[in-house]
């Protein structure tokens, strides 16, 4: 964690008709496990392969076939929990959530309700620098995923894919302690962040492998913190879920719009029925899918086909030895090593390839430099042709090597940029460029000296009128370096600009 200061964000207030409301948001996100072969089969979980080509007798559901248990999804399971600072239960045990549906072959989910292999955590949101909000993780179970229903290919039939029935599942469920859009978004974000660090989850929320279900209410200003003292619901208004969401734009979108519309109904003095919604992005309103549903509409009870799970301390132990440096960690360190800013810092960090990336093209430099051309040349310029930086066209070694010719004096800033421009459109040692292009920075004091005394002596009335007013000096620097084709040293430019002009 970052040792640094933090407040806590005030929570989102939403003014009503007759009062002021403020919003209590727990959230359900279900993190597809970064595994090649499903939770109980060993079946692919290759993403785009032909529909229903992978899929097992088990995945079928086809009578006699008994489910195995996949041991790398427990690993990643248990690294995902000591990755949010939780609690790792040595002993737990698989359910069967029955519920009929058409991509569901089983006619049941194996979930874990009663006893789930992660317990309480946390994981701290970053709402700007200085402002975070700590989020408490109630819990973290496996589960296998259902398939896919189709609606949209033949105007009378649905069709169902099962590639993605049976892959590994961990629904990481909150406390109700987040308090609005940007929190909520904030959450998401910060939890792929730390999950595609530890490497248990993708993240690709296009893909439908990152997905959260929100639980949004409202209630007035102070009850929230009576919940606190007490951890009595009842303080809290009823709540509604909104399933499948997968942009942050519109997990914002839709707490807002659900918000209102539950506002609304209490206002007119009603009572919000506990439920899940959908969002319509189109529409921009939730609508109604289904009553909410309690544990014993399912129907839960101990899945005959697997014995309770149990794990051994020492495997636990070597987990948490392997796990990679977290965001916070690796933040607090680029604060600390290289002196950048929080805010450099986690732009950085948002991305675990962007952060090897910086480090690569930082080592032995100057960082705050590294980090400047990192952020502002090369994301801006991939973010312009929509480029990940896993294919950026300049590697580290090529922009470590143009920050050290900037540091050496070798070049100046703005030959550095047409130096970079070179190099992302057309490749080569940036080293070799520089000389054979002639495009090396003019160190030797004395040909610059001829330039300025030529500069000065073509414009007496411009030189009299920078005597009059100093910050005129730097028309003269800025004709020295075009005479000059920009190769000047600039700093020995303004000093020597300065000397001739007595200023």
């Amino acid at each position: 964690m970052l040792d640094l200061t933090y407040e806590t964000p005030k929570p989102k207030v939403i003014a009503g008709a007759k009062h002021d409301w403020e919003l209590v948001i727990g959230m359900e996100v279900h993190a597809q496990v970064s595994s090649k072969a499903k939770l109980f089969s060993g079946a692919s979980t290759k993403f785009g392969a032909e529909p229903n080509s992978n899929v097992s007798f088990v995945d079928a559901a086809m009578p006699g076939m008994l489910p195995v248990i996949n041991e790398f999804c427990v690993e990643q399971a248990v690294r995902t929990g000591l990755g949010l600072k939780a609690e790792i239960h040595l002993w737990s045990a698989f359910d069967r959530k029955n519920y009929f549906y058409p991509d569901l072959p089983q006619g049941y989910q194996i979930s874990q309700l009663y006893h789930p292999i992660v317990g309480e955590g946390e994981i701290l949101v970053d709402m700007g620098p200085g402002v975070a909000r700590k989020v408490r993780i109630e819990r973290i179970h496996l589960e296998q995923d259902a398939g896919k229903s189709i609606h949209d290919m033949d105007p009378n039939m649905s069709f169902v894919d099962l590639n993605r029935t049976g892959v590994a599942l961990m629904e990481i469920v909150s406390r109700p302690d987040i308090r609005g859009p940007e929190e909520a978004a904030a959450y998401v974000t910060k939890m792929r962040q730390i999950l595609r660090y530890l490497g248990t989850c993708d993240g690709n929320m296009q893909n439908g492998n990152l997905r959260a279900d929100v639980n949004v209410s409202i209630c007035r200003p102070g009850a929230y913190e009576k919940y606190q003292e007490t951890q009595d619901f009842s303080h809290l208004g009823t709540r509604c879920e909104i399933k499948n969401m997968n942009s942050m734009r519109f997990i914002q979108a839709a707490i807002e719009v659900e918000a209102r519309r539950q506002i609304a109904i209490v206002e007119a003095g009603g009572e919000v029925e506990q439920e899940t919604r959908l969002y319509d992005p189109d529409k921009n309103e939730t609508r109604s899918m289904r009553s909410k549903e309690e544990a014993h509409d399912y129907r839960y009870f101990p899945c005959p086909d697997l014995l309770p799970l149990e794990i051994e301390q020492g495997w636990v132990d070597d987990i948490a030895k392997s796990l990679p440096e977290l965001p916070d960690q690796k933040k607090a360190r680029f604060v600390g090593d290289f002196g950048l800013s929080e805010y450099d810092a986690s732009v950085l960090t948002a991305e675990v390839e962007a952060a090897d990336y910086f480090e690569q093209v930082a080592e032995g430099r100057d960082g705050k430099m590294a980090a400047n051309w990192v952020i502002n040349e090369l994301f801006g310029r991939l973010k312009k042709d929509d480029t990940e930086i896993a294919d950026s066209p300049v590697s580290p070694e090529q922009l470590g090597k143009i920050i050290g010719l900037i540091g050496s004096d070798a070049i100046s800033g703005k030959i550095a940029k047409d130096l970079f421009e070179i190099v992302y459109t057309e490749g080569g040692d940036p080293e070799k460029i520089v000389e054979e292009r002639g495009m090396k920075q003019v160190t030797d004091t004395g040909a610059i000296e001829a330039a300025v005394d030529e500069v000065i002596a073509a414009n007496p009335a411009q030189v009299e009128k920078a005597k009059q007013n100093p910050k005129l000096a730097g028309w003269f620097v800025g004709q020295v370096m075009k005479s000059t084709g920009g190769k000047a040293n600039p700093k020995a430019v303004n000093d020597l600009v300065a000397q001739k002009l007595g200023l």
